[in-house]
């Protein structure tokens, strides 16, 4: 099934890079390139283009290479994942890039990727899966359907939060278990074992056409690499100089991601994200002839789409903590 092609309201204010020059790469992968220091240390991967419309992750792995990035120990990889889809990034129809056949970021279980099952997306997982196993410290780049502060998407587990305290941005921490649809990217395999000291993050770098998206992904990307000590301690510090200084953080913890049941699934008011619903009970969505309802007081609503269909989700419930 092809991505929706929905209304997009919002200005298109990025432009796609082109990345044709990375195609080759170094590791007999397509768009996977790896960087060895030749000393010892952690191998650290920055991922882009999970989703081909989420422009932001290609802009800042373009501006790694331009910067000739090294790595200083371990080694460092940089990977687009979706590439197909990307190819059929338009502005006037950015929607519909966001897979070719289907969500690349719901099929990273071994259950999906050994089975007999095939699309444009579960070939691609298939070719750089095994990279994708050698990585222990895992950045995957991403964006957002409505406008909304940048935030991190660190997983259920301890390990993914404390990554996220170190990367010290963005100021949102948003701790969940991915969706009913299929498991993540950053979830995959050692990154969601709590007996693995491998680890991911999932960064959403604001509204997918925004200006400061592209920079705020160069900006995390900068930070990752030097909390993961990959890079030189003075890697990026001209750019990060001309940055806002990062807000405090917060921890959301999900503790229930809303999963479609029927075609006619909508919301009652035009929600964007972070709106905080004062009182339990209260109704926010109907979902065929069931209403959909917060389950306790101060209820965050994190991300909800404008994908309504069945058995996608259609808002993450949290809480502060």
């Amino acid at each position: 099934m092809p991505a929706p092609d929905l209304p997009n309201p919002y200005p298109m204010e990025i432009e796609a890079p082109d990345i044709t020059a990375y195609q080759r790469g170094n590791t007999g992968i397509d768009y996977i390139t790896r960087f060895d220091s030749g000393r010892p240390g952690a191998h650290v991967m920055i991922t882009a283009l999970v989703h081909g419309n989420e422009i932001c992750g290609a802009i800042a792995l373009d501006w790694l290479f331009r910067q000739e990035v090294r790595p200083v120990a371990g080694s460092l990889s940089l990977g687009f994942m979706n590439v197909a889809a990307y190819r059929l990034f338009d502005p006037a129809r950015p929607t519909i890039s966001r897979f070719v056949e289907e969500d690349f970021n719901r099929i990273w279980s071994a259950e999906t990727l050994d089975g007999p099952r095939r699309s444009v997306e579960l070939e691609r997982a298939r070719a750089v899966r095994p990279h994708i196993g050698s990585v222990d410290l895992l950045l995957d780049l991403h964006s957002m359907q409505t406008p909304n502060p940048a935030l991190t998407r660190a997983g259920p587990l301890p390990k993914g939060r404390a990554l996220a305290r170190a990367l010290g941005m963005p100021a949102h921490i948003v701790c969940d278990a991915g969706h009913a649809a299929g498991i993540r990217l950053r979830d995959y395999g050692a990154f969601g074992d709590a007996t693995s000291p491998r680890n991911a993050l999932l960064v959403e770098c604001r509204q997918h056409w925004e200006a400061d998206a592209g920079p705020t992904a160069i900006e995390t990307a900068i930070r990752f690499l030097l909390v993961t000590g990959v890079v030189a301690g003075d890697f990026g510090a001209e750019f990060l100089a001309g940055r806002p200084k990062p807000a405090p953080q917060s921890c959301i913890e999900v503790t229930e991601a809303v999963t479609i049941r029927s075609a006619s699934f909508h919301f009652l008011e035009n929600y964007r994200g972070m709106e905080v619903i004062a009182r339990a009970g209260t109704a926010i969505a109907v979902d065929g002839d069931r209403p959909v309802t917060t389950p306790y007081d101060d209820c965050v609503l994190i991300m909800p789409s404008h994908r309504l269909l069945p058995g996608g989700t259609a808002v993450r419930l949290g809480r502060f903590v």
